[in-house]
């Protein structure tokens, strides 16, 4: 009897401690309890001599931001039960109180992914992604550095009209179905890898070129004219972001092709595949019509917001939620489609706007941005612009671009003048990097749209944001020194 306990002890699973997990856990609760709980820091004071107290509160909001960071990047518990986080340790520790806190939760923005997310449903459970995908790769052919590039094109050519975040969620159907024909296996691939990390980079390229890709553009420009008295047109911003964005596109296609090379140079047969699948769908179904129509008014609507009067009343959110309601009232959707979605996604999103809310709000991201750029009052210009260009790009990866913007764009266009450099560098350069945030799921809607294909977890998407970072940093001093002066755009003032 003893021999035969002895034999089940031994066929037992063993149960083994997962001490990475453990120990980035506790790093995270470490770093939240130290600065929390530390003496007051000093004051941030900016050129003109003012002074931006950093509160016990704000000092509590980077404690929550330390802590979230840590847990997103690792994953130690699901990056929706991290953004749960973010709201009870501002209820629990008075950092804000719990209506401000989890308010945020249902966000306007948030509920914007929640709409873009149900296109992206729409357009697979009715077959129009199928009928896409096959369509595309008939055009671009059976190479994968085709298939990159073309899927990298269109998805930047998207955000010229519509949100970056419902082509995001447009697009990954799109690709889903593309990938399906490049392998059966379940486990992620390099090509997997590139096609939705790069789709997520590409979507952020491509929205900075025109105001309809955003909403920061629109903030920025409205900061600007509020700051300097001069006004920057739709077309004078698409003229000058036009060969950033489409230059980091294909920047970005070159640096998948290096990080992500796909496993097979060739897909043998799959233009001829995907003509007869093409074929076999037949004509377009009338669950198919509708859904085209429904998306169509949706975005055409919300692109019209800029230019029709009658149309700028209304807010893109409500205008996109509106759309949800019509794809249920009409049968394109029912209860398992609401069931199936992602809503650990919508929750990290959740939580993003509630940490970017905390920092604002309780002054923290203010002071952290006066303190970072006095550090450059007295340097270079370039320097001074590449080191704003800089703070606003890891800001946007942790809070709301728009947040990001308005925090660090207002000082930089007071301390500009005083180096000798001209608003519109500045503006234009902060929109670049604001618009690219590539280290953090939480930095744009489309990179968490991006992980739910389950190629990539947090800490990879992580490490290719390193060097795509330094790229876009490159990029951006590259458009100062030489892109934008000889497009005409005075980037240094007279006499300095």
């Amino acid at each position: 009897m003893a021999k035969k306990d002895r034999t089940l002890d031994m066929d037992a699973p063993s149960t083994s401690v997962d001490w990475k997990r453990v120990v980035f856990l506790l790093l995270g609760m470490t770093l939240f309890l130290v600065v929390y709980f530390c003496p007051m820091w000093p004051d941030a004071v900016d050129p003109q001599g003012k002074h931006f107290l950093l509160t016990r509160e704000g000092k509590g909001a980077i404690a929550v931001f330390l802590l979230a960071a840590v847990w997103w990047v690792f994953e130690v518990v699901p990056i929706g039960v991290t953004s749960l986080a973010i709201g009870l340790l501002q209820a629990l520790f008075l950092i804000r109180t719990p209506e401000e806190a989890f308010n945020d939760f249902m966000d306007p923005s948030v509920l914007f992914i929640f709409g873009s997310v149900v296109i992206g449903a729409v357009f697979t459970k009715t077959g129009l992604t199928r009928r896409i995908a096959y369509k595309m790769l008939a055009i671009v052919g059976e190479k994968t550095s085709m298939i990159y590039l073309g899927c990298f094109v269109l998805t930047a050519a998207l955000t010229h009209i519509m949100a970056h975040t419902a082509v995001a969620a447009t697009m990954f159907p799109l690709l889903m179905a593309i990938y399906s024909l490049y392998t059966d296996e379940k486990h992620p691939t390099r090509f997997g890898k590139g096609l939705f990390i790069g789709m997520a980079y590409v979507a952020g390229a491509g929205s900075v070129i025109t105001l309809l890709g955003a909403a920061r553009g629109a903030v920025a420009i409205g900061f600007f004219k509020d700051i300097t008295n001069a006004e920057i047109s739709f077309f004078e911003l698409s003229y000058y972001m036009f060969p950033i964005g489409w230059g980091m596109t294909l920047i970005l296609w070159v640096f998948f092709m290096v990080f992500c090379r796909p496993e097979k140079a060739v897909i043998p047969g799959l233009r001829d595949r995907a003509i007869r699948m093409y074929r076999e769908l037949g004509a377009w179904s009338r669950k198919e019509v509708l859904a085209a129509a429904i998306v169509a008014g949706t975005i055409l609507i919300i692109s019209l917001k800029q230019f029709v009067p009658a149309f700028s009343l209304l807010d893109k959110t409500g205008i996109i939620l509106a759309g949800t309601v019509l794809f249920f009232v009409v049968n394109i959707l029912d209860i398992n489609d609401l069931e199936e979605i992602p809503w650990n996604i919508i929750l990290l999103f959740a939580g993003a706007m509630s940490i970017g809310f905390c920092l604002w709000e309780t002054g923290a991201a203010e002071w952290m941005a006066v303190n970072w750029l006095t550090l450059f009052q007295d340097a270079p210009a370039i320097v001074f612009i590449l080191g704003m260009a800089f703070l606003i790009m890891v800001m946007t990866n942790f809070i709301m671009n728009v947040a990001a913007i308005s925090i660090a764009l207002p000082v930089a266009l007071v301390i500009a003048p005083y180096l000798g450099i001209g608003g519109e560098a500045v503006l234009f350069s902060a929109l670049v990097v604001a618009g690219m945030p590539f280290l953090l799921l939480v930095g744009a809607a489309p990179n968490a749209i991006a992980y739910n294909s389950r190629q990539f977890t947090t800490g990879e998407f992580f490490l290719y944001g390193i060097p795509a970072s330094i790229i876009l940093m490159l990029v951006t001093y590259a458009a100062v020194q030489f892109v934008w002066p000889l497009m005409g755009m005075e980037v240094y003032l007279p006499g300095t």
